[in-house]
């Protein structure tokens, strides 16, 4: 038996769910785990469901075809489906901070992440012991403001080439394009050092340090043009105080960092996450 993991979304409306339910159990699929939410003030329906069923290519795509044929036209219902054994493809962008890679890398390889990592890009060669040590492929492709575009297009080049599904920035610290967004739109996944919508942008431990705030935080979040400002999938805090130094924040956050980038991860790769313009639903 193999699982089958659909996303959807439509305008609400009565007998959705039990439509969708008489349909897997048409198709002889049996439900072993559902959860749904609605967003009242603008009346979209948001669903996540999991049947096992015995899958074959013909069934997955014919599920697919009929799916869409009918509850699709019918309730205006957009749907994904995932088949949950196939991991997808994530490529790791990281620049010379090498604790988020770490613990991507120590999850990875213990199982704890569902996908495949093909190859690590970075603009600086600090790390590459780090991807000998774990034997992922390592591209070092420097950036300077005068070759950004060329540089980007190799880029682009070997994520095609190795049909990359989505994009982890472990504190890759550039500035992406919107060709590079738009390209990956909604998979490419952040994490940045602060408790966001606080402190977007650069050196954001230094900007909390200077307002003496009481709690520092790490947001992951998908990427968008809007710097630091796109959907939010995971965040946390800890508490600091007058005692603290800029590099205490730093240490601090550090551990935040790691913790907030792989729930993220995790999520995104059990495909538990669903956006709503520039929010997300995150289902258990």
């Amino acid at each position: 038996m193999h699982r089958l993991i659909l996303l959807m979304n439509c305008p609400d409306k009565k007998g959705i769910i039990a439509h969708i339910t008489n349909f897997i159990h048409d198709k002889k699929g049996n439900i072993v785990y559902i959860d749904q939410y609605v967003d009242r003030p603008n009346e979209t329906f948001y669903m996540r469901v999991e049947i096992e069923a015995d899958i074959s290519n013909n069934y997955f795509n014919d599920f697919k075809k009929e799916f869409d044929k009918t509850l699709g036209y019918k309730f205006r219902l957009n749907c994904e489906f995932y088949l949950k054994e196939e991991k997808p493809k994530m490529a790791v962008f990281v620049s010379k901070y090498d604790h988020c890679l770490y613990d991507i890398l120590s999850q990875h390889k213990s199982n704890n992440l569902n996908c495949i990592i093909p190859f690590i890009i970075s603009n600086h060669l600090d790390i590459e012991v780090v991807a000998k040590r774990f034997e992922i492929p390592y591209y070092h492709i420097p950036i300077e403001k005068a070759n950004k575009d060329k540089a980007e297009e190799i880029q682009i080049k070997i994520l095609k080439k190795n049909k990359v599904d989505f994009i982890v920035l472990a504190r890759y610290m550039q500035i992406l394009s919107p060709k590079l967004v738009e390209l990956y739109k909604n998979k490419i996944i952040n994490i940045h050092h602060s408790f966001l919508p606080a402190f977007p942008g650069a050196k954001p431990y230094h900007s909390a340090f200077k307002r003496g705030v009481k709690i520092i935080g790490a947001t992951s979040h998908y990427v968008t043009n809007d710097l630091d400002g796109g959907p939010i999938i995971e965040q946390d805090t800890v508490r600091v105080s007058h005692i603290h130094s800029v590099n205490d924040f730093i240490s601090k956050g550090e551990d935040l960092e790691r913790i907030v980038l792989i729930r993220a991860l995790k999520l995104h790769t059990d495909r538990k996450v669903m956006i709503d313009n520039n929010k997300t639903i995150i289902f258990n």
